[in-house]
């Protein structure tokens, strides 16, 4: 069965109710439809109703089942600025500006989901990332005990004998601009545990780099050498090892002669890239020239689910990430 299957089948086993913020979007309407007919996520709109309903009926789209919230004029309007002032009071928040912002689609999202009104949200259709993360932070916070909050895709790679049978983690593809290598440690331990809760197998996490075992040396080498230390000292049971070109992480015939002790054997299927330009040069040229399906920049550390999608998305990548997102929230 093919992952983003998988997930729905498991998204089914424990319903969950997931937020999209971004209604006027036809693409968040279609992919609504498709979740509604497929019956493993209930969905909550948050929009003006009379303009979600008029651009649902103009293109054909059905969304019934879905619910929709106007924040204007829901009954929680008052409560939820009073909660975001509680919130947010210490950082200069007046009643004034909670009043204005829980007018805003993502931020009623997030004080849905804080209130336990939802279990997770989807944004970033319309919105860019610090959009989607900025609310997330402000009013979910972070797991406890996550140094940081960090974003990975899930790629799909068709007719590939590499990874988990095409199924790879890239992380971080999405969030942090230039780790160090503290930070590179806590993406590469966030990352192993996302693997293993979406696809349900043995992380085997390769931090990448354009050198393997010291081919090259250089400060960018040695900040993927020193996470790689890192990593192994805080998680010990964890299959991780680099500095590692990306032919010796994931292909056992060219790890036997570049890197012939690793203990991933050319068999990694998470990937950590050393950073932001890499990581997302990296999962587009996958998705694009490999017709990869690529679902995120889904995020970890936020204490609730919270998953941010690419501007470029489609329907389909929407409803993908909506049982995701629920998977997370199981």
């Amino acid at each position: 069965m093919a992952f983003i299957e998988e997930i729905k089948q498991r998204a089914k086993q424990q319903i969950k109710t997931i937020i999209l913020p971004e209604a006027e979007d036809i693409r968040v309407l279609q992919a609504t439809e498709k979740v509604m007919k497929e019956k493993y996520a209930n969905i909550i709109l948050i929009g003006n109703e009379e303009n979600i309903l008029e651009k649902a009926k103009t293109n054909e789209v059905n969304i019934e089942g879905a619910k929709i919230v106007d924040p204007q004029k829901s009954e929680d309007y008052e409560k939820y600025t009073n909660l975001l002032y509680e919130l947010r009071k210490h950082k200069g928040m007046t009643i004034e500006k909670a009043k204005e912002l829980v007018l805003d689609p993502v931020y009623y999202g997030m004080l849905m989901v804080k209130d336990n009104k939802a279990d997770g949200l989807v944004s970033g259709a319309a919105h860019s990332t610090s959009d989607t993360l900025r609310p997330a932070l402000q009013i979910l916070k972070t797991l406890p005990d996550t140094q940081l909050v960090s974003a990975f895709f899930v790629m799909v790679v068709p007719d590939c004998e590499y990874g988990e049978n095409g199924v790879f983690i890239f992380g971080d593809s999405g969030l942090n601009e230039n780790p160090n290598p503290e930070q590179l440690s806590e993406i590469a331990i966030s990352s192993s545990k996302s693997f293993k809760q979406l696809v349900g197998k043995e992380a085997k996490v390769a931090m990448l780099s354009y050198s393997t075992y010291g081919s090259a040396h250089s400060e960018l080498t040695e900040k993927v050498i020193e996470a790689t230390k890192l990593v192994k000292e805080k998680q010990t049971d964890l299959l991780v090892d680099g500095e590692l070109q990306l032919d010796a992480a994931i292909i056992p015939e060219i790890a036997k002669s570049k890197a012939p002790n690793s203990p991933l054997k050319g068999e990694a299927n998470v990937l950590i890239f050393p950073d932001l330009n890499a990581g997302n040069i990296g999962y587009k040229l996958v998705q694009r020239l490999a017709k990869a399906e690529a679902y995120g920049p889904l995020c970890q550390g936020i204490a609730k689910p919270v998953n941010d999608l690419s501007r470029g998305c489609n329907s389909d990548d929407i409803a993908g990430v909506v049982a995701i997102t629920a998977v997370q929230a199981q």
